[in-house]
């Protein structure tokens, strides 16, 4: 299966190639320049992975949370992409492609993005014995020391919300994480893994049904908002 994957949720753009079993990816921490990169970006990964366009199955997508404007755009991207050659779009959760990331050591995953006004986008997954990612909770925005924990003892955390909210997190943790890295963020390389298991199971969808995630629908604070702070 060919597939063509997109990650623009938060400050790394990234995009990605999966030829077969070839897979070729192309990341770069850029914050606000997403739209100057993605497109060029796309091309670079499938003329490596020696496909043309026509040549893909299905657009896998990076669908948030995380910042509105990168979500919005990798959508956009997938969409008109998706549209022009009449595949499918697998949608993904950027927090799962996020958990991805983490070593395989039997703990519980908080998954964890810096949704900024001192709030985080939050995930919790389970790995399984066959590597594959199961999410044991719904995935929420608020506040780092009102995240709700499912289960109990230590476990991994990911993610920009880690690096930015450290102190609350870790008191809401509890224990010490058994591993912790705040300084990672979703990967179109996992968003392409976390893709192909429902791209072959059809689980594909039209271009008008590949919605964003945004969890909450405010970006920024009021006046009054900020004064309370």
């Amino acid at each position: 299966m060919n597939l063509l994957a997109i990650e623009t949720a938060t400050e790394s753009c990234s995009a990605a190639a999966l030829a077969g079993e070839r897979l070729v990816a192309r990341s770069e921490l850029a914050p606000r320049r997403h739209g100057e990169l993605l497109l060029s970006m796309c091309e670079q990964v499938l003329a490596e992975a020696g496909l043309r366009r026509h040549d893909l199955d299905a657009i896998a997508v990076g669908c948030g949370p995380g910042a509105f404007t990168g979500v919005r755009l990798a959508i956009s991207a997938a969409q008109g992409i998706a549209l022009a050659l009449d595949i499918p779009i697998v949608p993904v959760s950027s927090l799962a492609a996020l958990a991805m990331q983490v070593p395989a050591n039997g703990a519980p995953i908080l998954a964890v993005i810096d949704a900024r006004m001192g709030e985080i986008y939050a995930g919790q997954f389970r790995r399984s014995e066959d590597g594959s990612l199961e999410a044991i909770a719904a995935e929420t925005v608020g506040p780092a020391n009102a995240v709700q924990l499912v289960g109990d003892g230590a476990r991994n955390v990911i993610g920009s919300g880690w690096a930015s909210y450290r102190d609350p997190l870790g008191a809401r943790l509890g224990a010490a994480p058994v591993w912790e890295d705040g300084e990672r963020y979703p990967q179109a390389i996992d968003v392409v893994r976390l893709a192909l298991p429902l791209a072959r199971a059809g689980r594909g969808v039209v271009a008008e049904l590949a919605l964003p995630v945004y969890l909450r629908d405010k970006v920024a604070l009021t006046l009054v908002e900020q004064g309370k702070r």
